[in-house]
């Protein structure tokens, strides 16, 4: 791709695997700044590096060590993640291309997420659950390169959390929601959820974008 071409929020391969752009610098050397979906481990390339791809029905992809499928015919039900992927946000909405949010409730259609984004129901896709018969695989450009054990631990939340420390938040953390400028303490956790005190939940995946929150204080027991 050309560095003109690159936006944030685009899907890409890289190193034969799917990333997401969060940020483009063309003043840096390596100017596209992604996160490897699998992991959401933080990636720098160039432009001549990655190779665009828009996310389409029925493709299956790892997200923070767990699989999906987008399903476009799937109508979302309160706990489902959603992929925005025609983004058009209101005036108090903060999201864009390619968001994966958490439905809080549904309203004729449209969502509220956890993050107390409205969706309507023209901008998202359904990620179900598991790998849908006949599904397009997108996780990596080409399967046949990637060993069947390391396949196995990409698709282990238990096998990140034992790996990287860095990705396991603490109840007593404190971030900055970038988006509201508010802070907020981590007062309950699954394992792969934050709740905070205010009452938004996040994927943990979230926290790890510095375009959305911003840790200030690391409890340490």
């Amino acid at each position: 791709m050309k560095l003109f071409q690159v936006r944030k929020g685009q899907f890409v391969f890289f190193e034969n695997e799917l990333h997401k752009v969060y940020s483009v610098k063309p003043m840096f050397k390596k100017s596209v700044h992604m996160y490897r979906l699998k992991d959401m481990k933080q990636v720098l390339a160039t432009a001549g590096e990655i190779n665009f791809y828009r996310p389409k029905h029925n493709d299956t992809f790892i997200f923070y060590g767990k699989r999906y499928t987008i399903d476009q015919y799937a109508k979302a039900a309160e706990g489902d993640y959603i992929l925005i992927v025609k983004p058009t946000p209101d005036f108090l909405d903060h999201y864009s291309l390619n968001e994966i949010e958490k439905v809080k409730k549904i309203e004729n259609g449209n969502v509220i997420t956890t993050r107390d984004n409205g969706v309507k129901y023209t901008e998202y896709v359904v990620m179900v659950p598991g790998k849908a018969e006949a599904s397009q695989e997108i996780a990596y450009f080409d399967k046949n390169l990637v060993p069947e054990e390391q396949q196995l631990l990409d698709e282990s939340i238990s096998y990140l959390a034992e790996n990287d420390e860095t990705l396991k938040p603490t109840v007593g953390d404190i971030y900055l929601d970038v988006h509201n400028d508010m802070r907020a303490m981590i007062v309950a956790m699954s394992d792969d959820e934050v709740i905070f005190g205010h009452g938004v939940r996040v994927h943990v995946a979230e926290l790890l974008d510095e375009t959305r929150y911003e840790l200030i204080y690391q409890f340490e027991e």
